[in-house]
């Protein structure tokens, strides 16, 4: 067993050694071509694998579901067209040194083409070739060449967009770091791919003007080397190698051609979850358009003087189309609705028992609810391409890792009573946030600098207030070539939730929630958490704290460091404020590098001493609430601390105010609703490893 094992992994070493030796050496092979001469028998064979080789890329290309699913298509297109050239090199060598001794000489399949395909008239066989190159060039290339173009242009303008939109959806917290990293790959590689191609494109176009050139020449060749080296007639001569060079010219037009259909086919699929041959059977199975094509063709059989076999077979074959296709339809569409109905029948009877009536029929508050109008549906519907459900599970899943304790479900319900396309969230039955969106289309977000307007209905993006747009949903791409960020329906209404959830992160956060995270810790500690609720501290003081926490901007993630400064000081004091200030500072690290990251400064806005003491005694006359600051005082500090906070944001700073211990919490509260973004901490917060920046002091 053991021996047999080693020589099954020996072999699958040497074959993964020698799987990537094809390439090259086929690469060597066309050199070889080129400067050594070749038998005519070797020729045959190499004929025989071009022509394969272009059946199987063409094949290929048929059921290849995506264009990027074949990215190697432009690598290969170009070793099968440098094969192509060096077997035309290497068969002319041949043809104009044996040629004279007659149509077998050059091989069998160069003969075939020259005899059998054209009927050894070579007239025929000149006219035949030209028109393949006809097809080739002017129709198939030319077409192939200017689509690829064209996608290449469009597909590199549109990268910035997809990478906005990537970096929008990974800050939402809608798609994971690896899942951000994969969609940027994807949008790289399709630049690139379709940036081969459009250079691929030109390698078809050069074989093909190099199949004219070489037929001529070939042709004047063989007829001054058959009349002036092998003393052979003119007509002996033209009927040899001009049979002979048409033989050779449509064994490698042939393949050429296949390519270059191959070609076409690439640049012209899109990028759906389908072959070739199921898209063609979808789009083109249409009952209505197969009835009147068959009518016409009826019409066409039944006139005087027409093919009436040919077209009314035609009429038959085309109204049997559509009327099979019509029964599969109806019959899928039947048995799709027997499944619906069954399913139904299945609820209903689970649901048919009657009961009494208790306590579980007493409607309560959600503590998060979202609401939508009857037009927004389709948002949740799965079975529409509703993707709203996932998005808030991914918006969940990111606040929860953030916080540091699970968020709640959102409830979500129909409203009737609201406008169609209207939705609102509410937080223990009051509502929060409320906007109206089309899901239907694609809101179109100005980030600040884009390069042209667009037609669409203006608006405001609920979460953030941005200048945005409504387009259709084909507008995306131009969109993104402007420099928006463009994001569907239900990414706005993800947006939003979020955005809500977080500014109201201490409404979440209750007597359950917490009493989960004590048991999760003491799973871990179990000392720590021993004795701390009730005879520390009740359950409601943890709360409290923690909500101050997260009203304040701070994640409550490390729980051993929170408890523990619980328990420390717990025994001096059950003021929440004052515990809440204690574990601040325990925190301080965490809080310092959630605002600033690694850098030793941190760039704060101070108050002038004279202001401090102004302050320190309106709070003495109001009981620490800051309800006792002098109304113009409180107008005059707002507006200096607002164009403070807009010059650190404009410094690239994350706006800070730093202020003592006693002031800290007023402050907070002050300024929490009228500037949101400054973030307050005092003195004791600063870690001993970070050195303070005074940017500008409020009172000077």
């Amino acid at each position: 067993m053991q021996l047999s094992a080693y020589f099954s992994q020996f072999n699958k070493s040497k074959l993964s050694h020698l799987s990537g030796l094809g390439t090259p050496l086929l690469v060597m092979a066309t050199l070889g071509m080129v400067i050594l001469p070749m038998p005519a028998a070797l020729l045959d064979i190499l004929f025989s694998f071009n022509i394969a080789l272009g059946l199987v890329v063409l094949l290929i290309t048929v059921y290849t579901l995506k264009p990027l699913d074949f990215g190697a298509f432009p690598s290969v297109l170009l070793v099968a067209t440098i094969l192509r050239l060096a077997l035309n090199v290497a068969s002319t060598r041949v043809v104009l040194l044996e040629g004279h001794e007659g149509p077998e000489a050059a091989g069998k399949v160069i003969e075939a083409f020259g005899s059998v395909v054209i009927g050894g008239n070579y007239a025929v066989g000149l006219v035949v070739f030209l028109i393949l190159i006809i097809i080739n060039f002017v129709v198939v290339t030319k077409g192939a060449g200017r689509i690829s173009e064209v996608t290449a242009r469009f597909t590199l303008d549109a990268m910035p967009g997809k990478q906005m939109a990537i970096d929008a959806d990974l800050n939402a917290g809608f798609i994971t770091q690896d899942q951000a990293r994969e969609r940027r790959q994807e949008v790289t590689s399709e630049a690139d791919f379709y940036g081969s191609m459009d250079g691929a494109s030109k390698f078809v176009k050069g074989d093909a003007i190099a199949g004219i050139l070489i037929l001529f020449i070939n042709i004047t060749g063989g007829l001054v080397i058959g009349m002036v080296q092998h003393d052979l007639s003119f007509d002996a001569a033209v009927e040899i190698y001009t049979l002979l060079t048409i033989g050779d010219g449509l064994v490698a037009q042939i393949p050429g051609l296949l390519l270059s259909v191959a070609t076409a086919i690439v640049v012209t699929r899109q990028n759906t979850s389908q072959d070739m041959g199921q898209q063609v059977s979808n789009q083109l199975g249409q009952e209505r358009s197969l009835y009147i094509a068959a009518g016409v063709m009826f019409v066409m059989g039944v006139v005087p003087g027409m093919p009436h076999i040919a077209f009314l077979m035609f009429a038959a074959i085309i109204a049997g189309a559509a009327y099979y296709g019509s029964k599969y339809k109806a019959k899928k569409a039947a048995l799709l609705a027997e499944q619906e109905q069954k399913s139904q029948v299945e609820s209903e009877q689970q649901e048919a028992e009657v009961k009494d009536l208790s306590w579980d029929d007493v409607n309560h508050v959600d503590i998060i609810g979202l609401e939508i109008g009857y037009r927004l549906i389709p948002l949740v519907d799965k079975g529409q391409g509703g993707e709203l459900l996932n998005r808030i599970k991914g918006v969940r899943k990111k606040l929860s890792q953030e916080f540091g304790f699970l968020v709640p479900a959102v409830h979500i319900r129909d409203n009737l009573d609201l406008d169609p396309n209207v939705y609102q969230i509410s937080l223990m039955g009051v509502t929060v946030g409320e906007a109206e969106i089309r899901h239907d289309h694609e809101l179109a977000i100005n980030p600040g600098q884009v390069f042209g307007k667009l037609d669409g209905t203006p608006t405001k993006d609920p979460a953030f207030g941005l200048d945005a747009v409504w387009i259709n949903q084909n507008q995306r791409e131009h969109a993104q070539s402007l420099g928006y960020t463009v994001v569907d329906a239900a990414t706005v209404l993800a947006t939003h939730l979020s955005q809500v959830l977080t500014n109201n992160a201490s409404q979440l956060l209750g007597h359950e929630e917490v009493q989960n995270l004590l048991d999760m810790l003491a799973k871990s500690y179990p000392k720590l958490v021993e004795g701390l609720v009730p005879d520390t501290m009740s359950l409601g003081t943890i709360v409290k704290v923690l909500q101050n926490l997260m009203n304040e901007g701070v994640a409550v993630r490390d729980m051993r460091s929170i408890v523990q400064t619980l328990v420390e000081y717990g025994a001096k004091s059950q003021d929440p404020e004052v515990l809440t200030a204690a574990v601040r500072i325990t925190l301080r690290k965490f809080i310092v590098q959630d605002l600033v990251g690694p850098a030793p400064e941190i760039p704060v806005i101070t108050l002038s001493p004279e202001l401090e003491q102004m302050l320190h005694q309106s709070m003495q006359m109001a009981g620490d609430d800051g309800a006792g600051i002098e109304p113009g005082l409180a107008e005059r500090l707002q507006q200096s601390l607002t164009d403070g906070a807009q010059q650190q944001e404009l410094s690239g700073d994350a706006p800070i105010l730093l202020t003592s211990g006693i002031l800290r919490s007023v402050l907070a509260k002050f300024v929490k609703h009228t500037i949101p973004s400054l973030r307050v901490i005092s003195y004791q917060e600063v870690p001993d490893d970070k050195q303070i920046k005074i940017i500008s002091a409020i009172g000077q």
